[in-house]
Order: C-alpha cells, then structure tokens, then sequence
C-alpha cells in the first residue's frame, strides 16, 4: 500500500521524530510504499496567498477559492503544492504525526492542509463527506500531548474525541477519507526512557494490521 506521513515538530529527537522514524521503517519492512513530508526540515510556510499559484484568476481581489478552483482547471498551482497534492492523492492510508498544541494541530501543520487542500481538486460542491473526494483512503493522527491521559475529561481539557473533532470531521471526512482511531501518547515528558520505548513498540504493532482497520 502507498503511505504518505505529515510530520511536524521541530525536534528530530523527540517521541514525534521516533515515531515517524518508527513508522517509516516498519512500514518499508512490511512491504508498504512510504513518502513523507517533513514540514519542518522543509522550512515550509503555513501562510496561504497568493505564492499558493502560478495563475491569477483575479489580480484585483483575492480571493483564495476562487483561485483554487482557476488554478485546478488551468494546471496553475505553485510546484511546492502541486507535490504535496500529488502525494495526498498518490496514498491510500495518509498519517499525521504532531504534539497537540494548545488542543489543535501546530500552525505548520494547519497551515499545510490551508494551502494543500484546495477546493476543486481536494473537494467540491457535492464532493464531500461520503462523496468525497478521497472516498476508500484512510486517515490518521498519531499524536503526543502534554497532560496526562486522565486530564482529558469533559470538566477538565476535554474529551479528546471532541478535541479532534475539527480535524477527524473538518478536514478528513470532509473530503471523503475513513478515519482510523487516533495514536496517542500521553505525558510525554512524564514518561520514563523505557516507557517511551514500550510507546514505540505499541506503534509497531499497531501499524502492523494498519490496513485491516474500519
């Protein structure tokens, strides 16, 4: 299967930089096609404008759906988005891989899907949920967080199923794709070296029955 990993996080040696290490690894071990896209080490802008095209449908106002959907129809995206769109549509399982910050998703990692995801070729007037345009792919976070596991309550932070909501409902079934069940490590830095270890391995494992999942 084609696997395409969105990391983010500034720290190469951190549990998100083993995980998505991990993950690409093992995915190659057992067979899988992986790309990735390292946001990063790619120094990549979140901010979405113009620099988003090579056309202009409008030179006077800007407006950002407008031009995607000139942009899709006259081959008009920016090369650094067109290669982030090919790999979406080249995958059938994509994988984001982040800290929760402030209960959302970095804004590099938010800022990627506001550029990447664009209307017209990602999603459409009736192109959407189970008419989507990835319908038959799957999605998932694979996430860190701070706090720990018991924290995550509806009288404290919340429960993290509506914390994730915005990204499970917004962004993946809005276009179509099934959502697998969240990875989460709690506590990172409440963690010992040899839980982090057993973290990694409870990865492994999961991603090996990844495509066998609802």
């Amino acid at each position: 299967m084609n696997i395409l990993i969105v990391y983010a996080h500034p720290e190469p040696q951190s549990l998100n930089g083993a995980m998505y290490r991990t993950a690409i690894e093992h995915l190659t071990k057992l067979g899988h096609q992986v790309k990735t896209t390292d946001l990063y080490a790619m120094q990549f802008d979140p901010v979405s404008d113009r620099k988003n095209f090579a056309t202009v449908s409008n030179p006077d106002y800007f407006k950002q759906q407008a031009e995607e959907l000139y942009a899709n129809e006259h081959n008009g995206f920016s090369a650094e988005i067109a290669a982030e769109q090919e790999k979406v549509e080249w995958c059938n399982l994509m994988i984001f891989q982040f800290p929760l910050w402030w209960f959302a998703l970095p804004a590099i990692l938010k800022g990627w899907v506001d550029r990447v995801f664009a209307m017209g070729r990602f999603y459409n007037n009736g192109r959407i949920y189970d008419n989507g345009v990835f319908k038959g792919k799957k999605a998932m976070l694979s996430l860190t967080t701070g706090g720990p596991e018991k924290n995550y309550n509806k009288d404290l932070y919340g429960e993290m199923e509506s914390i994730l909501k915005p990204i499970h409902r917004g962004i993946f079934e809005f276009t179509g794709w099934t959502v697998l069940r969240p990875q989460v490590v709690y506590a990172v830095e409440r963690q010992s070296v040899e839980e982090l270890a057993g973290e990694l391995e409870m990865w492994k494992d999961r991603l090996e029955g990844v495509f066998e999942e609802v």
